[in-house]
Protein backbone atom coordinates (compact mmCIF):
# COMPACT_ATOMS: atom_id res chain seq x y z
CA UNK A 1 0.00 0.00 0.00
CA UNK A 2 3.17 2.31 0.05
CA UNK A 3 2.39 2.90 -4.08
CA UNK A 4 1.04 6.66 -4.79
CA UNK A 5 2.21 9.36 -7.44
CA UNK A 6 4.66 12.25 -6.22
CA UNK A 7 3.42 15.63 -4.65
CA UNK A 8 3.04 17.81 -7.99
CA UNK A 9 5.43 20.58 -7.43
CA UNK A 10 2.94 23.64 -7.01
CA UNK A 11 1.75 22.28 -4.09
CA UNK A 12 5.18 21.25 -2.63
CA UNK A 13 6.77 24.05 -3.34
CA UNK A 14 3.95 26.03 -1.29
CA UNK A 15 3.38 23.84 1.45
CA UNK A 16 8.00 23.97 1.58
CA UNK A 17 7.79 27.73 1.90
CA UNK A 18 5.59 27.62 4.29
CA UNK A 19 6.72 24.97 6.55
CA UNK A 20 10.32 27.01 5.97
CA UNK A 21 9.04 30.52 7.56
CA UNK A 22 7.13 28.95 10.31
CA UNK A 23 7.36 25.19 11.14
CA UNK A 24 8.48 24.78 14.77
CA UNK A 25 8.08 21.40 17.81
CA UNK A 26 5.06 19.72 16.17
CA UNK A 27 1.86 20.20 18.71
CA UNK A 28 -1.03 17.62 18.82
CA UNK A 29 -4.18 18.51 17.77
CA UNK A 30 -7.95 17.44 17.88
CA UNK A 31 -11.01 18.82 15.86
CA UNK A 32 -14.28 17.50 16.09
CA UNK A 33 -17.53 18.42 14.23
CA UNK A 34 -21.17 17.30 15.23
CA UNK A 35 -24.93 17.50 13.80
CA UNK A 36 -27.88 16.04 15.02
CA UNK A 37 -30.60 14.17 12.49
CA UNK A 38 -33.49 12.12 12.24
CA UNK A 39 -32.20 9.03 10.81
CA UNK A 40 -31.60 5.98 12.94
CA UNK A 41 -28.08 4.76 14.19
CA UNK A 42 -28.05 1.89 11.81
CA UNK A 43 -28.70 4.59 8.54
CA UNK A 44 -26.78 6.48 9.74
CA UNK A 45 -23.78 3.87 9.75
CA UNK A 46 -24.83 2.45 6.43
CA UNK A 47 -24.14 5.93 4.98
CA UNK A 48 -21.06 6.63 6.35
CA UNK A 49 -18.26 8.24 4.01
CA UNK A 50 -14.46 9.05 4.16
CA UNK A 51 -13.19 12.39 2.02
CA UNK A 52 -12.45 10.45 -0.78
CA UNK A 53 -15.92 8.48 -1.06
CA UNK A 54 -18.07 12.02 -0.66
CA UNK A 55 -19.88 12.68 -4.28
CA UNK A 56 -19.89 16.47 -3.87
CA UNK A 57 -17.33 18.40 -5.47
CA UNK A 58 -14.55 19.86 -1.96
CA UNK A 59 -15.31 23.42 -1.36
CA UNK A 60 -13.58 26.14 -2.63
CA UNK A 61 -10.81 26.28 0.39
CA UNK A 62 -10.30 22.47 0.43
CA UNK A 63 -9.80 22.42 -3.42
CA UNK A 64 -7.28 25.13 -2.89
CA UNK A 65 -5.11 23.52 -0.13
CA UNK A 66 -5.25 19.81 -0.36
CA UNK A 67 -5.36 17.39 -3.28
CA UNK A 68 -8.45 16.15 -4.73
CA UNK A 69 -9.60 12.92 -3.75
CA UNK A 70 -10.22 10.07 -5.81
CA UNK A 71 -11.07 6.95 -4.23
CA UNK A 72 -10.41 4.54 -1.55
CA UNK A 73 -9.38 0.69 -1.88
CA UNK A 74 -9.79 -1.32 1.36
CA UNK A 75 -12.50 -2.30 3.91
CA UNK A 76 -12.86 0.15 6.38
CA UNK A 77 -15.70 -2.18 8.57
CA UNK A 78 -12.59 -4.67 9.58
CA UNK A 79 -10.15 -4.09 12.35
CA UNK A 80 -6.63 -4.16 11.86
CA UNK A 81 -7.97 -3.58 7.40
CA UNK A 82 -5.66 -0.99 6.18
CA UNK A 83 -7.66 1.44 3.62
CA UNK A 84 -5.67 3.13 0.88
CA UNK A 85 -7.31 6.71 0.05
CA UNK A 86 -6.20 8.04 -3.04
CA UNK A 87 -5.36 11.66 -3.71
CA UNK A 88 -4.98 13.43 -7.50
CA UNK A 89 -1.24 14.17 -6.35
CA UNK A 90 -0.58 11.40 -3.65
CA UNK A 91 -2.24 9.43 -0.81
CA UNK A 92 -2.41 8.39 2.92
CA UNK A 93 -3.31 4.58 4.64
CA UNK A 94 -5.84 4.58 7.49
CA UNK A 95 -5.62 1.58 9.39
CA UNK A 96 -9.25 0.68 11.67
CA UNK A 97 -8.73 0.88 14.96
CA UNK A 98 -11.70 0.17 16.22
CA UNK A 99 -15.54 -1.07 14.69
CA UNK A 100 -18.73 -1.07 16.95
CA UNK A 101 -21.63 -0.62 14.68
CA UNK A 102 -23.47 1.12 14.59
CA UNK A 103 -21.63 3.53 17.09
CA UNK A 104 -18.17 4.01 16.47
CA UNK A 105 -15.29 3.61 13.99
CA UNK A 106 -11.91 4.78 14.54
CA UNK A 107 -8.42 4.65 13.16
CA UNK A 108 -5.06 5.52 12.60
CA UNK A 109 -3.02 7.64 9.64
CA UNK A 110 -0.06 5.22 9.30
CA UNK A 111 0.91 6.59 6.48
CA UNK A 112 0.82 10.40 4.64
CA UNK A 113 2.17 11.59 1.36
CA UNK A 114 0.17 14.16 0.28
CA UNK A 115 3.20 17.12 -0.09
CA UNK A 116 1.73 19.05 3.20
CA UNK A 117 4.18 17.20 5.60
CA UNK A 118 6.00 20.15 6.75
CA UNK A 119 3.15 21.88 7.70
CA UNK A 120 0.26 19.16 9.01
CA UNK A 121 0.50 15.68 9.38
CA UNK A 122 -2.60 13.72 9.91
CA UNK A 123 -3.11 10.96 13.00
CA UNK A 124 -6.02 9.45 12.85
CA UNK A 125 -9.56 10.09 13.45
CA UNK A 126 -13.25 8.88 14.63
CA UNK A 127 -16.66 8.36 13.63
CA UNK A 128 -19.59 8.28 16.92
CA UNK A 129 -22.80 7.95 16.27
CA UNK A 130 -24.83 8.35 19.61
CA UNK A 131 -28.64 8.92 20.26
CA UNK A 132 -29.60 12.23 22.25
CA UNK A 133 -33.14 13.00 23.72
CA UNK A 134 -34.48 11.00 20.59
CA UNK A 135 -32.51 12.14 17.91
CA UNK A 136 -29.15 10.70 16.03
CA UNK A 137 -25.80 12.51 16.98
CA UNK A 138 -23.15 12.13 14.35
CA UNK A 139 -19.79 13.65 15.63
CA UNK A 140 -16.71 13.73 13.23
CA UNK A 141 -13.59 13.77 15.06
CA UNK A 142 -10.08 14.79 13.33
CA UNK A 143 -6.59 14.00 15.42
CA UNK A 144 -3.27 15.50 13.91
CA UNK A 145 0.09 17.25 14.59
CA UNK A 146 0.62 21.00 13.24
CA UNK A 147 3.94 22.23 12.80
CA UNK A 148 3.28 25.46 12.12
CA UNK A 149 4.32 28.44 14.68
CA UNK A 150 3.25 30.61 16.24
CA UNK A 151 0.13 28.31 17.36
CA UNK A 152 -2.00 31.38 18.19
CA UNK A 153 -2.05 32.44 14.96
CA UNK A 154 -2.02 29.29 12.95
CA UNK A 155 -4.14 26.72 15.26
CA UNK A 156 -7.44 28.58 14.74
CA UNK A 157 -6.54 28.75 10.82
CA UNK A 158 -6.21 25.00 11.09
CA UNK A 159 -9.11 24.71 13.01
CA UNK A 160 -11.18 26.35 10.92
CA UNK A 161 -9.99 24.66 7.60
CA UNK A 162 -10.47 20.89 9.64
CA UNK A 163 -14.17 22.26 10.03
CA UNK A 164 -14.49 22.81 6.44
CA UNK A 165 -13.27 19.00 6.11
CA UNK A 166 -16.15 17.93 8.42
CA UNK A 167 -18.39 19.91 7.12
CA UNK A 168 -17.89 18.52 3.26
CA UNK A 169 -17.85 14.93 4.86
CA UNK A 170 -21.19 15.22 7.09
CA UNK A 171 -22.93 17.03 3.99
CA UNK A 172 -22.34 14.36 1.86
CA UNK A 173 -23.56 11.64 4.30
CA UNK A 174 -26.84 13.79 4.71
CA UNK A 175 -27.23 13.87 1.54
CA UNK A 176 -27.25 10.12 0.92
CA UNK A 177 -29.84 9.79 3.97
CA UNK A 178 -33.53 8.56 2.49
CA UNK A 179 -35.85 11.48 2.22
CA UNK A 180 -39.83 10.91 3.62
CA UNK A 181 -42.30 10.61 0.49
CA UNK A 182 -45.15 12.74 0.54
CA UNK A 183 -48.19 11.28 1.94
CA UNK A 184 -50.70 10.63 -0.90
CA UNK A 185 -54.46 11.12 -0.10
CA UNK A 186 -57.37 11.49 -2.21
CA UNK A 187 -57.90 15.32 -3.83
CA UNK A 188 -60.98 17.04 -2.65
CA UNK A 189 -63.30 19.58 -4.25
CA UNK A 190 -61.37 22.36 -2.27
CA UNK A 191 -58.19 21.11 -3.56
CA UNK A 192 -59.51 21.18 -7.41
CA UNK A 193 -61.46 24.33 -7.24
CA UNK A 194 -59.74 27.23 -8.70
CA UNK A 195 -56.16 27.05 -9.64
CA UNK A 196 -55.12 23.77 -10.56
CA UNK A 197 -53.69 21.62 -7.31
CA UNK A 198 -50.47 21.89 -6.58
CA UNK A 199 -48.69 19.46 -4.08
CA UNK A 200 -46.52 20.69 -1.03
CA UNK A 201 -43.00 21.05 -1.08
CA UNK A 202 -41.21 17.88 0.33
CA UNK A 203 -39.59 19.02 3.78
CA UNK A 204 -36.06 18.38 4.77
CA UNK A 205 -35.60 16.98 8.12
CA UNK A 206 -31.83 17.50 8.37
CA UNK A 207 -30.96 20.58 10.70
CA UNK A 208 -28.01 22.75 9.71
CA UNK A 209 -24.43 22.02 10.57
CA UNK A 210 -23.47 22.50 14.02
CA UNK A 211 -19.70 22.93 15.00
CA UNK A 212 -17.52 21.95 18.50
CA UNK A 213 -14.72 23.95 19.32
Amino acid sequence: MASGRVPNPDQRAWSGLVSWLFAGNPAAEEVMTSIGCDETPETVWSRMMTYEEVPLRPPVLLRALLPQPRRTQGDKTCVEAEVLCLYDSGFLVKRITKVEPPHLLQFDVVQQRLGIEGCITALGGSYEIRSVKGRTEIALATKYQGYLRPRYLWQPIERFIAHQFHHHILNGMCASFPRLDLVARPATAGDLAGNDFAPPEPICTTPLLRSQR
